[in-house]
């Protein structure tokens, strides 16, 4: 089984995603990158409501430990999340997110390109047929290859296609 995990292709109805039973322990899913933008800081702080100077006042943060602006660390993560996601193995298998354990190591500035790396670390099947709970060691790393996050997700994954609840992706159009 390779390492890699290609980007995602967008499909019609059928799922991408892999189920509990067919993830090994030790292995590595790394997604594709995205970049964070300025825009991307300043919509975080309208939603989440933390305009932090840090985040949003280039002024008062060129004077702070940092020496700029940098992105909220939960934008970060909402980021490598959707990241993810984009892999498509967890395309309608992920059942919860269940618990996220985190070390903010270095600052992302906008304009840093962000990627993620999953290694699956532990797996425990529910008793019953249905799912079972894989822990991820969760890495942040940017352009670099500097690690800029830490930590551990904790992901409920079905053990089986349930049938689709929820309109498929159009597939891209041929114009």
């Amino acid at each position: 089984m390779s390492d890699d995990v290609q980007p995602p292709v967008p499909l019609g109805p059928a799922f991408r995603g892999r189920v509990f039973d067919s993830f090994q322990v030790g292995e590595v899913i790394r997604s594709g990158a995205r970049t964070i933008t300025t825009a991307d800081v300043v919509a975080f702080a309208g939603l989440s409501g933390d305009f932090n100077p840090a985040h949003v006042d280039e002024s008062f943060a060129s004077t702070s430990a940092f020496r700029g602006t940098i992105a909220h660390g939960m934008l970060v993560q909402s980021v490598v999340s959707g990241l993810a996601y984009q892999t498509g193995v967890f395309d309608g298998t992920v059942v919860a997110f269940v618990e996220l354990v985190l070390r903010f190591e270095a600052p992302v500035r906008p304009g840093t390109s962000v990627h993620l790396e999953l290694t699956v670390v532990e797996k425990e099947a529910e008793a019953g047929p249905k799912r079972g709970w894989i822990r991820f060691a969760a890495r942040v790393y940017d352009q670099t290859g500097q690690r800029v996050s830490d930590g551990t997700w904790t992901l409920l994954v079905a053990r089986t296609v349930a049938k689709r609840r929820y309109p498929a992706r159009a597939a891209p159009s041929a114009d």
